[in-house]
């Protein structure tokens, strides 16, 4: 157990990258992909997610496998798509996605798939660390069974499993990997404590041991599960206000000012986590006789925002005299979150939508957002650039609060009896007809 870590990280999006990048500052690093295309960019220094900087990830960047004998390198990051790179590994750090189904349901075949490619190359002594979101008991009764039968080693007698929650925040350049405090665990305490020391040898912000690993897993999921009932709650104060013609920030902005009230926003609840991870809660708790009433119902009322926004638009534009049929309308944002290219399970896609239902036709502007990935995904009509919006628009939305949409002159883009929309309540507020 005291030999030097070889880690293998199995997954390198808005998780495992920062995380593989840090690790290599001080380890040997192999990070592993199945998909070739983001492996080529990687190798080339250059991550399109933007979560780490080139100049940065090129620091670390080393050109042979450093697990190799006869490579001769020290510390490092290799990047590959072939699962053979990550054999001589000792510690795997699984950091694949935890989605869910078109019918909510937790899709863990992401983790089955990599606990199967892991499991291949598994030693005596290895450990494998689970970072992606699940509910209480996945790592230990899901993924274990998978490396077990795969590997044909035993579970806490010739090999080890961890378990440390990621917390990144896409786009958040502030409150990056090392700087958050990390939780960790073991599958046995000795286990628990090297895992511990693995992550504190890297992570500036400190490290929290869990006494298990059900206890960590379940302390990961309640995180984006409480963010997402006090933001639903936010959300119904929203509805309920619109129906009294008040200014849902007003009243958050005055009652702001005690010193405990906990200052949430109302909006469109999307991405890979809190629109997510709740699910994975409820579903365990179901199994076990549990049927959830405040985490689905705070999942119902986020998830019906997009169509509550598009009818607040409609309204408005009815009360204008507007014509909907064919109204011209530009949405800003299509990316799940500001700042992010990330358009994974955005819910500006529910306004757009609904916005179409009704007859408007809608024109997206996102410059962050990947015009290929956008039309693959939502097969919408999207733009990267102000000088592609050509005439004028009846309304505006502002769904997503980019920095850029911030300095916008509006009155560019508007017909006479035009509106704005803001959804994010970031616009001065004199110029929105009105705020969600």
């Amino acid at each position: 157990m005291n030999k030097k870590h070889k880690i293998a990280v199995v997954g390198l999006g808005y998780v495992g990258l920062p995380l593989a990048r840090l690790f290599a500052t001080k380890y040997q690093v192999v990070g592993f992909d199945i998909n070739q295309n983001r492996i080529a960019e990687l190798s080339n220094g250059i991550d399109t997610t933007l979560e780490v900087k080139d100049d940065i990830l090129q620091s670390v960047l080393v050109k042979e496998n450093p697990f190799n004998k006869q490579s001769g390198a020290k510390n490092g990051i290799f990047f590959s798509s072939d699962s053979e790179s990550i054999l001589n590994a000792n510690v795997y750090i699984i950091t694949v996605p935890t989605p869910v189904d078109k019918h909510n349901r937790p899709d863990l075949s992401p983790l089955y798939k990599a606990s199967e490619t892991v499991g291949k190359f598994l030693k005596e002594n290895d450990i494998v660390i689970y970072e992606s979101t699940v509910y209480p008991g996945v790592t230990e009764e899901e993924c274990v069974p998978v490396l077990e039968k795969i590997s044909s080693l035993k579970f806490n007698k010739e090999f080890y499993v961890g378990y440390s929650p990621e917390r990144i925040n896409p786009g958040d350049k502030e409150h990056t990997v090392e700087k958050i405090l990390k939780v960790t665990s073991g599958s046995t305490p000795e286990i628990g404590k090297i895992v511990d020391d693995l992550y504190k040898s890297v992570i500036t912000a400190g490290t929290h041991l869990a006494p298990t690993i059900k206890v960590a897993e379940a302390s990961k999921v309640i995180e984006n599960s409480q963010r997402d009932l006090n933001i639903a709650f936010m959300n119904e104060l929203a509805k309920i206000f619109s129906l009294m013609d008040i200014d849902t920030h007003d009243v958050l902005e005055a009652a702001g000012t005690k010193w405990n009230f906990l200052k949430f926003k109302p909006g469109l609840v999307g991405g890979h986590c809190i629109g997510v991870d709740p699910f994975y809660l409820a579903q365990k708790a179901q199994e076990i006789g549990y049927y959830s009433e405040l985490i689905l119902a705070a999942r119902r009322l986020n998830d019906s925002m997009g169509s509550f926004v598009a009818a607040q638009v409609i309204k408005l534009m009815i009360k204008k005299d507007i014509k909907i049929k064919d109204a011209r309308i530009l949405n800003l944002g299509i990316t799940f979150k500001e700042n992010c290219p990330d358009i994974r399970n955005s819910k500006a896609i529910d306004v757009i939508q609904n916005l179409e239902e009704y007859g408007a036709r809608v024109v997206t502007y996102d410059p962050w957002a990947d015009q290929n990935e956008v039309n693959n995904e939502y097969k919408i009509h999207h733009l990267n650039s102000l000088n592609e919006i050509v005439g004028k628009f009846d309304a505006i939305i502002l769904t997503v609060a980019h920095e850029e949409f911030l300095s916008i002159d509006f009155s560019t883009y508007l017909n006479e009896k035009a509106l704005i929309y803001d959804v994010k309540g970031v616009l001065p507020k004199q110029k929105v007809d009105k705020r969600l």
